[in-house]
């Protein structure tokens, strides 16, 4: 990764921070905020319903729910993207750097885009509609479709990882070399997925799935289509 794309990363994970400091200042904005990021998680869940039965897909799926879904605090993460992607790539193969710095691109754009959401929301009870009209309110569809993309580049760097024979065994190596570099939570993520979509064996279908659902989502929401609600929890 060179200097500029480093920079560029950086200057997202400082902005996901001022979001963070602007939230913690309007208590009703940050509870919006968790209340979008919460029925996403739901949405997500009632979305893959069909893959969470399957035992193939079962954990990949839990996986998006909880790493690119979830509503929990990525502070601790955030803060390691921040130290590995500048400072610290020396520590990680050069594949596995870029998979954190895709997955920290796709983490900054999703929370702006779910502050502007919560802006939208005059409480934090979200139905189905009000998070359609949320949704259409807050616009760019340029950047929801980027917000596609980089979901699908994560999963696909992550079913890359898997058909390089020693890198689960280096992922191994480092985990001494990483918690004392502080980067345990990163770690983590990095082991976890790989064990995730390597059970998988070939994650084309469930990537393919996930695209083509989250496209039609995005479209029907855009476009007022109200058989889209139906798709909503």
């Amino acid at each position: 990764m060179d200097d500029l794309s480093a920079e560029s990363l950086l200057k997202e994970l400082r902005a996901v921070d001022a979001e963070r400091a602007r939230r913690a200042a309007d208590p009703g904005l940050d509870a919006r905020v968790q209340a979008v990021k919460t029925y996403q998680q739901r949405r997500f869940a009632h979305t893959y319903a069909d893959l969470l039965g399957t035992p193939r897909y079962e954990a990949a799926t839990r996986f998006f729910l909880q790493e690119l879904y979830g509503p929990d605090d990525y502070r601790q993460r955030d803060a390691q993207f921040a130290r590995v992607i500048p400072t610290l790539t020396r520590l990680f193969p050069d594949e596995v750097v870029d998979t954190v710095a895709r997955l920290a691109r796709l983490h900054a754009l999703s929370e702006r885009l779910d502050t502007r959401m919560a802006e939208h929301l005059m409480s934090p009870h979200v139905t189905a509609e009000e998070y359609a009209i949320a949704w259409r309110a807050c616009g760019d569809p340029g950047a929801r479709q980027q917000q596609i993309e980089l979901t699908m580049a994560v999963g696909q760097s992550l079913d890359r990882l898997t058909r390089k024979p020693l890198l689960r065994q280096s992922l191994r190596l480092m985990r001494g070399p990483a918690q004392m570099a502080g980067l345990g939570a990163l770690q983590n993520f990095l082991e976890s997925g790989f064990d995730t979509f390597r059970a998988m064996r070939g994650a084309g279908e469930f990537l393919s799935t996930v695209r083509q659902r989250e496209d039609t989502l995005a479209r029907g929401l855009f476009q007022a289509d109200t058989s889209v609600l139906g798709q909503l929890p």
